[in-house]
């Protein structure tokens, strides 16, 4: 063979050997990245060519599926009740990644989920029968919230604190999740969800974290009985008022001058809402206490996962004391999801402990057969039963005499705490309203915490406040709750 001929041969060899690398790389590492795609649109036919799985709510299926006409879409997802329920299932849309619940869990309810696959399933290549998820959400309380959140722009979530079952995430403005499961109309929904300066998509609930104002006072106060700073919610307080930030001209005042505010003991000051008294107390406890407090009821935390991935609520580092003294009124750069404002309540009204809060229950086979558990959740206890009862009975008096008289329950002992945190530059736009409470039934052994913020309402500034505006919320939702 003369070189020229064996060198064309070498260099064909080469070119088939190189093709057969790429084949065998397309094959076997490409070949999954393709698959999984979101412009393969073989996965979307795969997905809708049967019924999907559904999301269960006390024994109902809030989801369904139904035939697609002209389409190679065989089926599409629906829902009933989609605005009510759109902060939990979220959306499975034929166009769309999907999103909350129906994200988390989108193997599962479309059958992919290797768990759902039966022998004759493996041996046939069939894809195995949908599997469910049934959730902890009770539709009474559910209902309650978003019929009293109503046009507000606003969130609530309520937990059982006994057992973190999470039986209520609101978010309005809501959607209909129905409007983005075709995905010949879908596209100008998702425009008009998207360009809505009010944000219907976001789950305020979960996923939106302001500053909690007043609220977080009680987080500084469980850390001061905490620390031992003060032995007890009526021992007095060293608290000047008004309260000068330290390094600053500035002069630290209360919502209502004539409250009696001056060194006032914790029960009063939650009363009566006195930011001069944790402003100091912040200050006093120091950045680090007052943090790992915090982050003791879940602050900071960047897996909250309830299984959607809730927003990390933050108490900031690395502050002087005027900040400081800012963040034990809920303010600089403190900010908080209702649901965790809701687990604040939770664990002091669980005699100090944290259940782990959690919107499944279950996740089963389309036979009902358990696939994951979640009715044993995880624990701990983030300050001792007694700071805990200090600070039920505490709540309990600014409830009954103090700034959130709109959340008494009869028959009921209801505890909570209001906030109203100032929103934009010098407080220019209208303060957020919040509210967090806990109940527990006086003729039964039934109990709820329950967290509300309204973020916008048609309420003139002067008139904006945690009780006139979130304490109606929460008491629709822990009466709801509460119901033998």
């Amino acid at each position: 063979m003369n070189k020229t001929i064996r060198r064309a041969s070498v260099f064909t060899l080469l070119l088939v050997f190189a093709l057969l690398v790429r084949a065998t790389w397309v094959q076997f590492y490409d070949g999954r990245a393709l698959a999984d795609s979101k412009d393969n649109r073989r996965n979307a036919i795969e997905t809708y060519a049967e019924p999907l799985g559904n999301i269960i709510v006390a024994g109902r299926s809030v989801t369904g599926s139904a035939p697609t006409e002209g389409s190679d879409l065989a089926y599409k997802r629906t829902y009933e009740d989609g605005k009510l329920y759109a902060a939990v299932t979220g959306y499975a849309s034929q166009a769309y990644a999907p999103t909350q619940l129906e994200g988390i869990y989108q193997d599962v309810l479309n059958g992919t989920d290797p768990r759902l696959r039966t022998v004759t399933d493996t041996v046939t290549g069939k894809r195995a029968e949908p599997g469910n998820v049934v959730t902890t959400i009770d539709p009474d309380v559910q209902k309650a919230g978003f019929e009293a959140l109503g046009e507000t722009k606003g969130a609530a979530v309520a937990i059982d604190p006994r057992t973190g079952r999470i039986l209520s995430v609101v978010s309005t403005p809501s959607y209909d999740p129905a409007s983005l499961t075709d995905a010949n109309t879908a596209g100008e929904a998702w425009e008009q969800l998207t360009g809505d300066p009010d944000k219907p998509l976001t789950n305020r609930a979960l996923r939106q974290p302001l500053p909690p104002g007043s609220t977080f006072k009680l987080v500084v106060a469980a850390a001061a009985l905490e620390n031992g700073l003060y032995g007890s919610v009526d021992a007095r307080t060293d608290s000047p008022d008004p309260y000068r930030l330290p390094g600053t001209t500035t002069d630290l005042t209360n919502e209502n001058p004539d409250a009696p505010c001056e060194n006032a003991t914790i029960r009063t000051a939650l009363q009566y809402s006195c930011n001069n008294v944790f402003a100091k107390m912040a200050v006093d406890l120091g950045q680090d206490e007052v943090r790992a407090m915090a982050e003791g009821f879940g602050f900071n935390d960047t897996s909250q996962d309830v299984p959607v991935r809730a927003y990390t609520s933050v108490f900031p580092k690395d502050m002087d004391s005027s900040s400081t003294a800012l963040t034990g009124i809920g303010q600089f750069d403190v900010t908080a999801t209702p649901l965790q404002m809701a687990m604040v309540s939770a664990a002091l009204a669980n005699g100090g402990v944290l259940v782990s809060p959690h919107m499944v229950s279950q996740v089963t086979d389309s036979g009902g057969d358990v696939l994951e558990d979640h009715s044993d959740a995880d624990s701990r206890r983030v300050v001792g039963a007694d700071t805990a009862e200090q600070l039920q009975s505490a709540m309990r008096t600014v409830v009954e005499e103090g700034t959130g008289s709109n959340a008494r329950i009869p028959g009921a002992t209801v505890g909570g705490k209001t906030g109203t945190a100032q929103h934009g530059e010098r407080n220019s736009k209208t303060p957020y309203a919040w509210f967090t409470s806990y109940a527990k039934s006086e003729s039964s052994d039934e109990e709820v915490a329950v967290a509300v913020v309204v973020e916008q309402s048609d309420a003139a500034r002067s008139e904006v406040s945690g009780n006139g505006l979130a304490a109606p919320v929460a008491k629709s939702m822990m009466e709801a709750a509460l119901k033998d």
